[in-house]
């Protein structure tokens, strides 16, 4: 049974995961018969947000211990993860991509990604294992490699002249499509980035884990 490695980044749009996006993807994963490997970095979030009221709280979590939420508990920190146990890695959007495994959201153009996802990726990337990224998530890639990669976080022009502006090339797409870089197994799609609704999401990230699942042959 393939394994695929997916990256959370706490729970909740605003200052974790999406956790739409990220049940998702681990039911996708599963009903392709394959298996999910949650990780997490344990540190602290950015942030933290009352979702009823859109409103920063004055009090602070783990990224780690969020993200458990949505897994059940069956999540190891981001630190363990290996490359040799793993046949492809997926990350969910949220504005946790942009905030807690990277500054995207603060720094743009200058931000920086999590050095331990940056590193995954890349090794997953040399071993010839494809990777999937969805919603705001593609926003680290140019970051992540230093060439060019075909990506997609939908049709924000804003967004995309940012990613354009740090060396990627950005593919206009809709919500229910994916963008592939064939040459080096990259997957993404726009999900909540343009999505009015879950299952206006899930058509795009049920094509993503398929195509991924497809690229790990």
């Amino acid at each position: 049974m393939k394994k695929i490695g997916v990256v959370l980044s706490g729970c909740g749009v605003y200052d974790g995961s999406e956790i739409h996006e990220a049940v998702i993807t681990l039911l996708a994963i599963a009903r392709n018969g394959a298996q999910a490997v949650c990780f997490a970095p344990d540190k602290g979030q950015s942030d933290v947000v009352n979702h009823l009221a859109g409103e920063s709280m004055a009090e602070s979590r783990n990224v780690l211990i969020e993200a458990a939420r949505i897994a059940r508990g069956d999540i190891q920190p981001l630190s363990q993860a290996r490359v040799d146990d793993l046949d492809a890695l997926i990350v969910p959007g949220g504005f946790g991509a942009a905030k807690n495994l990277s500054n995207f959201a603060s720094q743009g153009s200058d931000c920086q990604v999590d050095a331990e996802l940056k590193a995954l990726t890349l090794v997953m990337h040399q071993a010839g294992k494809p990777l999937g990224f969805m919603c705001i998530a593609p926003a680290m890639l140019p970051k992540i490699f230093d060439f060019p990669l075909r990506i997609t976080i939908g049709t924000d022009i804003d967004t995309a002249e940012v990613l354009e502006a740090m060396g990627a090339e950005h593919v206009p797409c809709p919500v229910d499509d994916i963008v592939v870089d064939e040459e080096n197994k990259v997957v993404t799609t726009p999900a909540y980035m343009l999505a009015q609704d879950i299952a206006e999401a899930a058509t795009g990230i049920e094509k993503l884990v398929s195509r991924v699942l497809a690229l790990s042959e």
